[in-house]
């Protein structure tokens, strides 16, 4: 078989070709390595991301701190926090593509585990507000450097099914890290400044084993791009020698040219919203909609909305590889769709009190999200920017996305859950427009 593989066996989707049988294996042992450890990477970060939120329980009800520290004082910390991650989503892409995703990221890492230890061993307003100013530009060089790092090591056809699969890590991370500092914060410790010092010494462990087993590209284990594999593989073609990388300032400008990133902007900061609001006021959107229920199911209802969130990704990334032969915006405008009428059903469906409709009914506006969110995010940016522009691409998509976060945080505290709905159901409904007319728009390579 061309590929390598037996008659009626399905090809390893993290296996590239390669000229010899010692050069497939080493090929396959890396991207099964840098995809694990990218993967740990982000869901690493989110055991710190995570930690403010845990705390806020202990916060509001520690009579040392509550006086200063209240509710409204703890919503500017998270506008702030939302405000600084989006800043650096514009700036961390461009440097990953300038200096590789390796600096960009352990450096990140370092300054979030940090800036949450600084957080657990202060009361001070001030301290929090700018520490949780460092946190944001930390958090944000995790994404656009990690997509750019996994998609190094995975040619076009692979990606979606690839990059669907390694998209679970900030579900996983969304649903892990609460129950996880919780218990180090509420059972073991009994004090909120754990959830901070846990998620610290928990980042801190993943730094290490990135330092440790984390490459940039096939070139610095002496593998040539998946990519350049297939091609030499097919025409006995020597790959093209390397030119000189572009600047910054080149690859920015060639990113604002780009229409499919700009679309791919707009149509993220329309849905992020959504799914920051469900993130963030979860709870409070089911115990209003379903008064009888206590203060725990509340919490734990909306699991099904990051379950669906896990499955979302792996499912959408296999369609677009296999079914739409990766091409992303067909799949993405169908889960847009699907997200769009079931958020405009949420009120009158949530409406009859049952438990399980708002279970099913946030289960299936997961799925879609989470669908739509990983292909705009994740493979598409990746994509639309091409080799040298991956994380600048990455990076400018994710940055937009989160301005519109900033929304979804904000506009729970003073809209209605009516009002809402119907406005995140048009905004889907106009993301999946402005993508339309690229529905036939393929990756560049290049």
């Amino acid at each position: 078989m061309p590929d390598g593989t037996r008659p009626g066996v399905a090809p390893d989707p993290l296996r590239s070709p390669a000229a010899d049988p010692a050069s497939a294996r080493l090929s396959q042992r890396w991207r099964w390595q840098i995809f694990a450890v990218t993967w740990i990477a982000y869901a690493g970060f989110y055991f710190v991301r995570q930690a403010f939120s845990v705390a806020k329980l202990g916060i509001l009800d520690d009579p040392a701190v509550n006086h200063t520290l209240t509710s409204h004082t703890l919503g500017l910390i998270d506008a702030v926090y939302l405000a600084a991650y989006a800043v650096g989503q514009f700036a961390w892409g461009s440097w990953a593509d300038r200096f590789g995703p390796r600096v960009v990221v352990i450096g990140g890492m370092a300054g979030a585990v940090v800036a949450s230890a600084v957080i657990g061993l202060s009361t001070s307003l001030v301290v929090f507000g700018v520490a949780m100013a460092v946190q944001g530009l930390a958090q944000s060089t995790g994404w656009a450097p990690l997509c750019k790092n996994v998609t190094s090591f995975v040619p076009v056809k692979e990606r979606g099914r690839i990059l669907g699969l390694w998209c679970t890590n900030y579900a996983f991370g969304g649903l892990a890290a609460p129950p996880f500092l919780g218990w180090w914060a509420y059972s073991v410790f009994d004090s909120w400044h754990a959830a901070f010092l846990a998620g610290s010494a928990t980042l801190a462990v993943v730094l290490a084993l990135f330092v440790v087993f984390q490459r940039n590209e096939p070139a610095d284990v002496g593998l040539p791009r998946p990519d350049a594999q297939e091609t030499t593989a097919v025409s006995g073609a020597a790959p093209a020698p390397a030119e000189a990388p572009p600047t910054s300032r080149e690859i920015y400008r060639e990113i604002l040219r780009n229409r499919m990133v700009l679309t791919l902007s707009a149509a993220y900061f329309l849905l992020k919203p959504a799914r920051y609001a469900l993130l963030l006021w979860g709870p409070v959107i089911v115990s209003e909609r379903l008064p009888e229920v206590g203060k725990l199911e509340a919490t734990l209802i909306p699991v099904a909305f990051g379950v669906a969130g896990v499955l979302a990704p792996m499912t959408v990334g296999w369609i677009s590889d296999r079914l739409f032969s990766s091409r992303r915006v067909p799949p993405c405008v169908l889960s847009l769709g699907l997200l769009t009428v079931t958020l405009a059903a949420f009120v009158p469906l949530t409406a009859t009190g049952s438990t399980w409709t708002m279970v099913g009914v946030l289960a299936v506006i997961g799925f879609g999200l989470y669908a739509a969110d990983a292909l705009i995010a994740g493979v598409a940016a990746v994509d639309s920017g091409g080799q040298a522009g991956a994380g600048t691409a990455t990076g400018f998509v994710n940055g937009c996305g989160s301005v519109g976060a900033i929304l979804g945080g904000l506009l729970p505290g003073f809209l209605s859950t009516t009002v809402l709905f119907y406005g995140f159901a048009v905004a889907a409904a106009l993301a999946g427009v402005v993508m339309l007319p690229h529905w036939n728009r393929t990756a560049m390579t290049a």
